[in-house]
C-alpha cells in the first residue's frame, strides 16, 4: 500500500534552503563587536528572499538583538517588506538593522525585548525614503509609548515625529495598544490612509476619521469597550466616510466582563441595529460588513439590510442569532456569512476569526455539535480546528473545545483517509494541550481519546517520547478504568517504538516503574484479568528491554517479588505469563543483575514452567531464555552445580519438541545480547536456545532482521558455530537453516533451502 501524500509545495526547496541558512547562522557569521552577527560571505539575493529569510527567523523564533545584524549594512540583503513578529528586539537592533531599508511594508506586532511604537516610529522616520516608501505599518499589541514622542528635532525635520510623519502609509493597524485619542487624530491626518485597525484600543472619540471620509477605504474596529459616543453620533461620522467598503465593527461581547469595559458595546449594539436599518444611501461604497456579537440583532433586520445591498459580499453575524434567515441560506445566495446557522457560516468564522479567542471558541462549539455523528473524513475541517488551537494554545476554552472536535474528526478510522502529515501535525497540537494543562481533566481526557488510535500510535509520525510523558503523568492522578486501561495502552505501544536511547531515559524514570507496577499489583490482588494489565505488564517488557537502569529500577521496587505472586496467581494465563517472562529474560541478560535471580524458588519455579508440555511454546521459550542466561555462566552459579546439569540438559530436550507459533511472538532491537549465548565454548542447550531463537524471528520477518544479523557479526558466530567439530548437530542444522535464509552462506546458497 501507498503511503499518502501531501500535496506538492512549490516553495518547498526555498523554505528547506531558508531553514538550513536559520539553522547554519553562526557558522555562517562573525560577530562585530557588540555581540550582533554579520555574514562572512553573502551573495546577491533576490529582494523577496531577503523578505522570506526575516520573516523564517522571526517565525522560528530565531530572530533577536544578535541575529538580526545580518541586515544591517548589508547590500546583499535588501528588505522591502519586513516582518518580525513577537520578536524579542531593542530599539537600537531595530534602528540599526531595519531603519537603513527602503521599507514598503513593517509588521511588527507583539514585538518584545523592550521595543515601543514611537521607537519604531522615529526610527522609520530618521530614513527620508521611508517616509515617503512605507505603505503598510503593523504595530499591533505594542506599548505605543505615545507621549514620548515630541518634536525635539530627531526626526531629521524638527517636526513631531508620529504616524502623520510617514506620508505614504495605506495601511495601519494598531490593534490592542495604548493609542489615544490624540494618536488617532496624528494617525488620520495621513493622506493617503486607506485601511485603519483600531480594534480592542481605548479610544473614546471617532470624530478624527471625518477628516478620512474621501481616502478610507478598511475600517476594523471591534470591541471599543471604552467608545464615549451617542449611537445617532457614532452614525453620523461612519456615514460620512463615502469610499468605506470593509467596516468590522464587531464585538467580543463575551469576554466584555474581563476586560473590565465601560458602555462601548451597548452604544455599539444601538448604532449596529440603527445601520442595519438606515438608508442604503449611508455607506453606499460598502461590501462587507462585520456586527458579529453584537446583541439585540432581528433577522427582518439583516434581511431588509441584506435586499437592499446588492454588491454585499460578506456579513459577519456570529453570536448574534440573527444568521439563520432565509435570504443568507439560499442555496442562491453567494454571500459569504459567519455565523451558527450551518457549517458553511461556522467554517468562514475559523477562517475570519482565527486570531480572536472568543469568537474561535464559539464557533468550535457550535462545530462540536456538527460534528458528533460524522462518518466521513473532512480534513478540511480538521485543518480549521487545528489552526484555532494553534493560534489559542494558551487558552483552556479553546482547547477543552477544539480537542473534543479533534476527537470527533478523527475517531471510527477517519484519520486513516486523510494526510499522514495532517494528523502528524493534529498529534503535535494534542501534545501541546496536554503540555499546557496538565492538570485539566477533560482536556487530558479528550487528548486520550483522540490519541488511543491503533493506526495513530501506530503509523504516524509525532514525538512519541514526549507522549509517553505527558500520558503517564496523567496517569498518576487518574484511576477512572476506562481512561487507564486506554492509557496504559498507549504508554504500551508507544513505549515500543521509542529507541534504545529513548527507552533507556525512560526507564530510568522510577516514578513509571512505580506507576506501572502499581496497576499490575492492583489487579494481581483482585485476580483480574484484563487488557489494562496486559497493556501494563508489555510496557514493563519493553522498558527493560537492553535498559539495565530500568531494570535495577524494576528489582529496587519489589519488582521480583511482584512477578513471583503474578506468575502463581496467572499459572494458565499464558498470555501474562509470557509477558512476565518477557521482562525476567530482560533482567538475565543483564550480568550484574543475574545474581537477583540466581534464588533456588525462583530457578525451580522456572524450570517448571519449560518442562510443562500443556504450556504453550511462547511461555516455554521464554522460560528457556531465563534459564539459558543464567546457565550460560558457570564461574557466576552459586546454586548447586547438579542443578546446573539438569537445565542445560532440559534445554535441549524441551527446545527439540518445540513447533514455532504462526504468528510473531517476540521482536528484539538487537541479537547483541545472543552473543555470549553463541560462543564455541558454551554449552549445548544454551547455544540451542539462542539459534533457535534466531531462526524464529529471522523466518517470521527476514527482510528486517537480515541487515541486523550481519551488521552485529551474528552471522559470523553461526557460521563459527557450524564449522566447529564438538557443535551438536542439531545446532548446526539450525545454524545451517538461518544462514541460507538470510542468503549469507556462500556454501550452501546454490543448494534448495528447506
Amino acid at each position: 500500500m501507498l503511503c499518502r501524500l501531501d500535496p506538492p509545495d512549490p516553495r518547498a526547496l526555498c523554505d528547506l534552503c531558508l531553514a538550513q541558512v536559520c539553522c547554519h547562522l553562526d557558522v555562517l557569521c562573525d560577530r562585530r563587536a557588540d555581540g550582533s552577527l554579520r555574514l562572512t560571505q553573502a551573495p546577491m539575493l533576490p529582494q523577496e528572499m531577503a523578505d522570506q529569510l526575516l520573516q523564517k527567523m522571526a517565525t522560528e523564533g530565531l530572530l533577536n538583538d544578535r541575529t538580526i545584524g545580518i541586515f544591517r549594512n548589508c547590500k546583499e540583503l535588501r528588505l522591502r517588506r519586513a516582518v518580525i513578529r513577537h520578536s524579542p528586539l531593542a530599539a537600537e537592533s531595530f534602528r540599526l538593522a531595519l531603519c537603513p531599508h527602503r521599507l514598503q511594508e513593517l509588521d511588527a506586532s507583539w514585538v518584545s525585548g523592550g521595543l515601543t511604537g514611537a521607537n519604531i516610529l522615529s526610527g522609520l522616520a530618521s530614513n527620508p525614503e521611508c517616509r515617503s516608501s512605507l505603505q503598510r505599518l503593523s504595530l499591533n499589541g505594542l506599548h505605543l509609548d505615545w507621549g514620548s514622542l515630541s518634536g525635539d528635532g530627531n526626526d531629521g525635520g524638527g517636526a513631531c515625529v508620529g504616524f502623520s510623519s510617514l506620508r505614504g502609509l495605506r495601511t495601519l493597524s494598531l490593534a490592542q495598544t495604548d493609542l489615544t485619542d490624540v494618536a488617532l487624530e496624528d494617525a488620520c491626518s495621513l493622506p493617503q490612509l486607506e485601511s485603519l485597525d483600531i480594534s480592542c484600543t481605548s479610544v473614546t472619540d471617532l470624530t478624527a476619521l471625518l477628516e478620512r471620509g474621501g481616502t478610507l477605504k478598511a475600517l476594523i474596529a471591534h470591541s471599543l469597550w471604552q467608545l464615549d459616543m451617542s449611537p445617532a453620533r457614532l452614525l453620523f461620522i461612519l456615514s460620512q466616510l463615502h469610499t468605506l467598503r470593509h467596516l468590522d465593527f464587531s464585538d467580543d461581547h463575551l469576554a466584555t466582563a474581563s476586560a473590565g469595559g465601560g458602555d462601548g458595546g451597548r452604544e455599539g449594539d444601538d448604532m449596529v441595529r440603527q445601520l442595519l436599518e438606515g438608508s442604503p444611501q449611508v455607506l453606499p461604497a460598502l461590501v462587507s460588513l462585520d456586527v458579529s456579537g453584537r446583541k439585540g440583532i432581528a433577522e427582518a433586520e439583516v434581511k431588509a439590510f441584506v435586499e437592499a445591498r446588492s454588491g454585499l459580499v460578506f456579513l459577519g453575524l456570529l453570536a448574534t442569532g440573527a444568521s439563520s434567515c432565509d435570504v443568507l441560506l439560499s442555496s442562491r445566495s453567494t454571500l459569504k456569512v459567519t455565523g451558527g446557522a450551518n457549517e458553511s457560516q461556522l467554517c468562514e468564522a475559523l477562517k475570519r476569526y482565527r486570531e480572536r479567542e472568543c469568537f474561535v471558541r464559539e464557533a468550535l462549539v457550535q462545530l462540536y455539535t456538527l460534528t458528533t455523528d460524522m462518518e466521513k473524513p473532512r480534513p478540511d475541517l480538521l485543518k480549521l480546528v487545528l489552526d484555532g488551537m494553534q493560534s489559542h494554545s494558551t487558552s483552556v476554552h479553546v482547547q477543552l473545545v477544539s480537542t473534543a472536535c479533534v476527537f470527533n474528526l478523527t475517531t471510527h478510522g477517519m484519520s486513516e483517509s486523510m494526510s499522514v502529515g495532517l494528523v502528524s501535525r493534529t498529534v503535535a497540537q494534542l501534545l501541546c494541550a496536554m503540555k499546557n494543562f496538565p492538570n485539566h481533566k477533560q482536556v487530558q481526557k479528550n487528548c486520550l481519546l483522540a490519541l488511543c488510535s491503533d493506526y495513530i500510535l501506530q503509523e504516524v509520525p509525532f514525538d512519541k517520547y514526549l507522549a509517553v510523558k505527558l500520558v503517564m503523568n496523567w496517569l498518576s492522578s487518574h484511576e477512572d478504568p476506562t481512561l487507564q486501561r486506554m492509557a496504559v495502552a498507549v504508554i504500551s505501544i508507544l513505549v515500543s517504538k521509542l529507541s534504545t536511547a529513548e527507552t533507556a531515559q525512560l526507564g530510568s524514570d522510577i516514578f513509571i516503574m512505580k506507576q506501572l507496577m502499581g496497576i499490575v499489583q492492583q489487579k494481581a490482588m483482585g485476580r483480574v484479568v484484563d487488557t489494562t494489565l496486559k497493556f501494563a505488564l508489555s510496557a514493563l517488557w519493553n522498558l527493560t528491554d537492553e535498559t539495565p537502569a530500568a531494570a535495577r529500577h524494576f528489582i529496587q521496587c519489589q519488582g521480583l517479588e511482584l512477578y513471583e505472586e503474578v506468575l502463581e496467581t496467572y499459572y494458565s494465563e499464558a498470555a501474562i505469563q509470557q509477558k512476565v517472562l518477557g521482562l525476567l529474560n530482560n533482567i538475565a541478560e543483564v550480568e550484574e543483575l543475574q545474581a537477583e535471580l540466581l534464588h533456588l524458588r525462583y530457578v525451580v519455579h522456572v524450570l517448571s514452567l519449560l518442562r510443562d508440555s500443556r504450556l504453550e511454546v511462547n511461555v516455554r521459550y521464554f522460560a528457556g531464555g531465563i534459564l539459558a542466561h543464567l546457565a550460560s555462566r558457570p564461574e557466576a552459579w552459586t546454586l548447586e552445580e547438579e542443578l546446573r546439569t539438569t537445565i542445560l540438559k532440559d534445554l535441549h530436550t524441551s527446545i527439540m519438541t518445540w513447533t514455532p507459533p504462526e504468528r510473531e511472538m517476540v521482536s528484539y532491537r538487537s541479537f547483541r545480547p545472543f552473543l555470549p549465548l553463541l560462543q564455541t565454548s558454551q554449552s549445548a542447550g544454551v547455544q540451542l536456545w539462542a539459534v533457535w531463537a534466531i531462526h524464529l524471528v529471522s523466518s517470521q520477518n527476514t527482510s528486517h532482521y537480515s541487515t541486523m544479523l550481519e551488521k552485529e557479526g551474528v552471522l559470523e558466530f553461526l557460521k563459527a558455530l557450524a564449522a566447529h567439530g564438538d557443535t551438536h548437530s542439531d545446532i548446526k542444522g539450525l545454524a545451517d537453516t538461518v544462514l541460507c535464509l538470510v542468503g549469507k552462506d556462500d556454501a550452501s546458497a546454490a543448494e534448495p533451502c528447506c
